[in-house]
């Protein structure tokens, strides 16, 4: 971003002209790739999926040339490879875990599986509960979970193998609700998005090399809007993303405005497009076939009345000074008093308008979108077959625990899905 806001305002308002114009053009001629404008609006064709039998054939020809291992095995095999339970250091000494490597695996897979601790040394060898709770207290922590998943994420994206699914710049986040059962349901909201049970939302991200990098709780009635950009910002890999796609509730302006801030390309998959209305920067340009989707102009004036404090906002989150999520909540508490969330607010809105014409002209955008989100969406049908015990329901008190249920099931959905029947037959540790 430039400090001037007459730098910035001259080259967004060329890029908007020339999106804009562009789209006129194309739309007047029916160029469009698969969509249209015409006086009821516009009009966009789904994503067409292709040669699907083909593809389903062989993903089924590869399944089954796959070995069924031990999910135990496998996460020790993934450990030997990437070295990730070095991470998990001591809270005092910071020295690995290495004496107790067989019960620090025991424990991540207690909270990837939703077993809990007391099945989990039950059925395995040579493990106590008493040193898995040790392992938790010395090792177990926010932040060594993320530094765990860090190694495997990047060992991931260095595999030459990983490159046949993506770039490796791109990504998606999506929210997976989990339903809470006995003392868990003092921990959550009721939502009707998602029925009258208690629960709470894992907000996770995923690379389109299928590497999951970060992951959040969320209270199940809250936006998944302010979180976006929290995965982008504060995870501990070496993934440098680009572009990020979300669904529908990701795409409000205020998410535009801060993408754009700190150099991201958003690029949500909204549902209801056809019904969001263009901004521009001259009120009497005149777009042609555009005129039924221009819904104003952007109030520069405001923006320019604000620049010191949107920069400053910026400068704060890059600093690490406060989350993306808590600021935006903040701001839009308001939304009618905060001038600041005004201003990012028509930031959003030429972020936007460049977004829509881009999405429009550009069918290789919308299919790489709609392919990042599918991969998400593989990741929650995985979660679900790991996550199974206690009917797949959180049952914890505190925060901080279901956070570790988020991490251990980040880390064992970096790997090849194991079947659910298999994962409980081999649920014992290695002797070693």
């Amino acid at each position: 971003m430039p400090d001037s806001f007459a730098a910035w305002q001259a080259e967004r308002a060329a890029s908007l002209e020339q999106k804009l114009s562009a789209l006129s053009a194309a739309a007047a001629k029916n160029e469009l790739p698969d969509a249209a404008i015409n006086a009821d609006g516009l009009t966009v064709s789904p994503v067409r999926r292709e040669e699907q039998d083909q593809a389903k054939a062989l993903s089924s020809r590869l399944y089954n040339l796959m070995p069924r291992v031990r999910i135990t095995d496998l996460l020790a095999e993934v450990n030997a490879w990437t070295g990730f339970a070095n991470r998990f250091t001591h809270f005092r000494t910071g020295e690995p875990a290495a004496a107790e490597e067989p019960a620090l695996m025991g424990a991540i897979l207690a909270d990837a599986t939703n077993l809990g601790l007391n099945r989990m040394a039950e059925s395995s060898r040579g493990v106590t509960i008493h040193q898995l709770n040790l392992v938790i207290e010395r090792h177990v922590r926010p932040e060594t979970y993320a530094a765990g998943v860090a190694a495997i994420v990047d060992a991931q994206h260095a595999e030459p193998l990983s490159a046949i699914w993506g770039v490796g710049d791109t990504s998606s986040s999506d929210g997976q609700f989990f339903p809470a059962g006995g003392r868990g349901e003092a921990a959550a909201d009721y939502n009707a998005r998602h029925g009258s049970e208690p629960g709470a939302v894992f907000y996770g991200f995923i690379s389109d090399r299928f590497a999951s990098f970060y992951s959040k709780v969320i209270p199940a009635a809250a936006s998944q809007a302010p979180h976006v950009l929290d995965g982008l910002l504060h995870n501990e890999s070496a993934v440098a993303i680009g572009e990020h796609a979300t669904d529908t509730a990701g795409a409000v302006e205020s998410v535009f405005a801060l993408f754009h801030l700190f150099g991201y390309r958003f690029a949500p998959r909204i549902r209801d497009l056809g019904e969001r209305k263009l901004f521009v920067i001259d009120k009497g340009a005149d777009y042609g076939v555009l005129a039924p989707m221009i819904g104003g102009a952007v109030d520069l004036a405001l923006v320019e009345e604000n620049w010191g404090e949107v920069l400053r906002l910026a400068a704060s989150i890059r600093a690490g000074t406060v989350p993306p999520s808590v600021i935006l909540r903040k701001i839009a508490a308001f939304p009618r008093q905060n001038a600041l969330n005004k201003a990012l607010r028509e930031i959003g809105r030429v972020e936007r308008s460049i977004f829509m014409a881009d999405w429009v002209m550009d069918i290789e955008l919308r299919r790489r979108s709609h392919a990042n989100l599918n991969k998400g969406e593989s990741r929650h049908a995985l979660a679900r077959a790991v996550f199974f015990h206690r009917l797949g329901e959180l049952r914890d008190r505190t925060a901080e625990a279901m956070a570790y249920r988020a991490s251990g099931c980040r880390s064992t959905r970096l790997r090849r899905p194991v079947p659910s029947d298999q994962c409980s037959a081999s649920s014992s540790h290695r002797p070693d």
